[in-house]
């Protein structure tokens, strides 16, 4: 314990200069792609029985999440892990908790087949659409009939739009001093100090590496993470480091959403990971600088349902 206190320390200094980059909003896609990546996005036909699309899990309005412990999917089944935020997700390293999709369009594959998510079969799928106006919109934007490939490739189009830039801490980091309260500065700076930040750096403030949940004590979870993917023991435990952009909008917390509380998310990753127990008044400032990385939400629109 002694030695990972001292490592953890450190730590800690060396990523008090740790790189954090303002949100980029991307550049040259293809309009046609990410046009025709939205229309599936919120269309209620990926699924089997048109009742769950994309956006059914996946608020824009409401930091990119549904803000349930689990989700439900078709026939009113229910999901076993967090679903997690769509937002600046295209910045993340890997996609999924376990980490088992290297990128966007491969994540995509997933909850359309998943029995408990989606359901649906990409074959039966794509006779489906093919009998709509979709068979002429694929033509225009990719020049083919509809595939597995460019279904997932337009929705992972469009998914790399959906970031959220010019958070107050965007603002700060471009060099306006004012655009914190003096108590987020703090928060800042515990955030730095206390080793925060250790996991928690990069353009998503998160996302960009593996950590194990429950470092210094038993985090009681069922969920094996990384382990599940890999089956080497070593990996038992190990999530994707969640990103913390626009956090104060994405409860509930940790791939078992076990509280809402974002004061309560910041003591269990202060007691699990760090082996602290912050004040109450340390607590508040780091809950007020996580308040100020909310960027600018993209725009939504209703779900289509047949």
């Amino acid at each position: 314990m002694k030695y990972y206190l001292l490592l953890l320390t450190y730590t800690s200094l060396v990523f008090a200069g740790a790189s954090i980059s303002p949100i980029v909003v991307p550049k040259n896609l293809n309009a046609k792609k990410v046009s025709l990546g939205k229309k599936l996005f919120f269309d209620a036909r990926l699924s089997q029985d048109n009742t769950i699309a994309c956006a059914s899990c996946h608020i824009l309005s409401e930091g990119g999440d549904d803000n349930m412990q689990f989700s439900f999917g078709i026939k009113g089944q229910q999901g076993n892990i967090n679903a997690p935020t769509v937002l600046n997700a295209v910045n993340n390293f890997r996609q999924f908790w376990d980490g088992r999709a290297k990128d966007l369009q491969e994540q995509a594959l997933g909850p359309v087949e998943n029995p408990v998510e989606m359901g649906s079969h990409f074959p039966t799928l794509i006779k489906k659409l093919q009998k709509t106006e979709y068979a002429k919109l694929f033509q225009d934007a990719y020049g083919q009939k509809i595939s597995k490939e460019n279904i997932t490739n337009a929705i992972a189009e469009y998914e790399k739009t959906l970031v959220t830039p010019n958070a107050p801490f965007d603002k700060y980091l471009r060099g306006d001093k004012n655009a914190l309260t003096q108590k987020q500065k703090e928060g800042y700076e515990l955030f730095k100090t206390k080793g925060c930040i250790s996991c928690h750096n990069g353009i998503n403030i998160g996302g960009n590496l593996y950590s194990k949940f429950g470092v210094i004590e038993n985090a009681n979870t069922n969920n094996l993470g990384r382990y599940n993917v890999t089956k080497k023991e070593r990996d038992k435990y190990y999530f994707k480091v969640p990103s913390l952009r626009n956090i104060a909008l994405t409860a509930p917390y940790f791939h078992d959403g076990r509280t809402s509380s974002l004061k309560e998310a910041i003591k269990t990753m202060s007691q699990l990971q760090l082996g602290r127990n912050f004040s109450e008044s340390d607590i508040e400032k780091l809950e007020s600088f996580l308040q100020s990385l909310t960027g600018e939400l993209p725009k939504g629109r209703k779900i289509y349902v047949p």
